[in-house]
């Protein structure tokens, strides 16, 4: 299905579900833009069905137009399906909510099938009466399928997600699946008569801040490749995966399967040597002027951005201080700590603390803090404000009087930074910065990946477009960058680099992952 005009259209014949989501898809949708009003105010939990104000109320994305009911199936268009919520059942902190939301569908128009969608061990808990209960599933089971039956009985049984890979996360090893498991599972689908749909079938990217995060007792921040060990990699490759589910589905079909798009080509580009840069510090005069608080805010209520807050990217807090001792703070989800312009530390969720050094005069104290990507799945959703989430203190004395810098490094951003005073490179160079060098490409750009094997952990934007996050954490060692994103001949590549510069910028015609 695509978007035209603002409406939903099939192509091809297709037909497809529509997901109404206030939990997004798994761990790896990194909730809204702008924030959602439950992040703004402490005192609202979402997503549930509370009495709120009208702004706080749950929205439902899409069908404040009437063309997504114009889309439906029995009013001629793709539409057949609506997924009433993704995965609730891992929430489940209000039962009213999930009756709230199919009142709201059918109140607003919807006449096609209502759905929702669990895993076996949540779906007790995340079915409503009078929706089709699909389940979610990594294999065939059939203790989940007679769960599915408890449930609901004479009801046709549907695969909502049939996980054929998974996600990673950074400093966790890459995760694959046996494509014979693959195999053997939608062959028992098929002869169970199971409807099913394949999760991922097409691999894809957490382009710029975009990627979600897991915490299972710590934070970890999904990776920029999403590429999922799918059918189809990131890029729109083949895999093993998919020949073998291609000859299956041959031999069960009525007729002949099409036969093979060519792939999109890849390309390997000459290396890149970074030739200037800006340290973080001359930045900060590009900026819009900072917010003054006597205390620190969360990114997602900083007076900014139409009073919406910042969702995503970086902020940097800067107070005075006049003595060190123990700095304690709650950070989210990373922060590297300065006085003035030397790094003195780092504070994350399981690091709330460090020592700063005696001082004869007063210094700058600097805490650069990260966004790594907001969970979005259990009940920890509802607590996901990032940046500076509390008091700071030195010695348990509060302090006061903080500039905040906002840092979505949106494409206007670094249209600033065309005006600001670029260095050469220096031969040591430590600490955040922007670094600027050129990707030359013949007429006729290609797709390709960024190889960054010599530098630390950061961002890497092409043309202004940002490609997301590198780091040495691993698993990921490319950053897939699409061709249609590329100029013929010379191309604008800059790394925001927060620990320590690398050498060359590389490209290869393979990913790393």
């Amino acid at each position: 299905m695509v978007h035209k005009e603002h409406g939903v259209h099939g192509e091809h014949g297709v037909r497809g579900s529509l997901p109404i989501l206030q939990l997004a898809l798994g761990v790896w949708w990194p909730q809204a833009q702008p924030p959602l009003p439950g992040l703004r105010s402490p005192g609202l939990h979402s997503p549930d069905s509370s009495p709120r104000p009208p702004l706080a109320r749950p929205p439902l994305p899409g069908l404040h137009s009437p063309s997504v009911c114009l889309s439906q199936y029995r009013r001629g268009g793709p539409i057949i399906a609506v997924q009433v919520e993704n995965e609730y059942g891992s929430f489940a902190k209000d039962r009213s909510y999930m009756p709230y939301l199919q009142k709201a569908l059918l109140e607003r128009g919807i006449v096609e099938l209502l759905m929702t969608s669990d895993d076996a061990e949540n779906l007790l808990k995340g079915h409503i009466k009078g929706v089709l209960a699909t389940i979610n599933m990594n294999s065939f089971q059939k203790r989940d399928f007679k769960l599915l039956s408890y449930v609901q009985s004479n009801k046709p049984i549907m695969v909502m997600e049939f996980w054929v890979g998974w996600f990673d996360t950074w400093g966790s090893e890459h995760k694959v699946k046996n494509p014979k498991d693959v195999e053997e599972t939608v062959t028992k689908f098929i002869a169970s008569e199971i409807s099913f749909n394949v999760y991922m079938f097409h691999g894809g990217t957490n382009f710029g801040f975009m990627n979600g995060a897991t915490d299972f007792g710590i934070h970890q921040g999904v990776v920029t490749s999403y590429d999922y060990d799918a059918v189809l990699t990131e890029a729109g490759d083949y895999t093993e995966k998919y020949f073998k589910l291609r000859r299956l589905f041959g031999s069960v079909s009525a007729i002949p399967l099409p036969p093979l798009p060519e792939l999109t080509p890849k390309a390997e580009y000459p290396s890149v040597k970074p030739s200037l840069y800006l340290p973080l510090w001359d930045v900060l005069q590009y900026l819009n002027e900072p917010v003054m608080s006597n205390t620190p805010v969360n990114m997602e209520n900083l007076p900014i951005n139409g009073g919406n807050g910042q969702s995503y990217g970086f902020v940097l807090y800067e107070t005075l201080i006049c003595s060190g001792g123990s700095l304690r703070a709650d950070v989210h989800d990373t922060a590297q700590v300065f006085l003035n312009e030397v790094n003195i530390g780092h504070l994350h969720d399981h690091a709330k603390t460090l020592t700063v050094p005696t001082m004869t005069r007063c210094q700058l104290l600097r805490i650069l803090v990260e966004n790594q990507g907001r969970v979005n799945f259990s009940w920890k959703i509802q607590d996901q404000r990032k940046g500076l989430t509390g008091s700071v203190t030195i010695n348990n004395t509060p302090l006061q009087g903080f500039a905040i810098y906002s840092l979505e490094m949106t494409m206007s951003f670094f249209e600033r930074l065309r005006s600001a005073t670029w260095r050469p490179v220096p031969k040591v160079c430590l600490g955040p910065a922007f670094y600027l060098g050129t990707l030359k490409v013949d007429s006729s750009p290609k797709d390709t990946f960024l190889r960054l094997r010599t530098w630390n952990s950061g961002f890497a934007f092409i043309n202004g477009h940002n490609l997301g996050r590198y780091s040495i954490m691993g698993p990921q060692g490319t950053l897939y960058l699409p061709g249609a994103w590329l100029h013929p001949e010379d191309n604008e590549i800059i790394l925001f680099e927060k620990r320590k510069c690398g050498s060359y910028i590389q490209t290869t015609d393979e990913p790393v992952l």
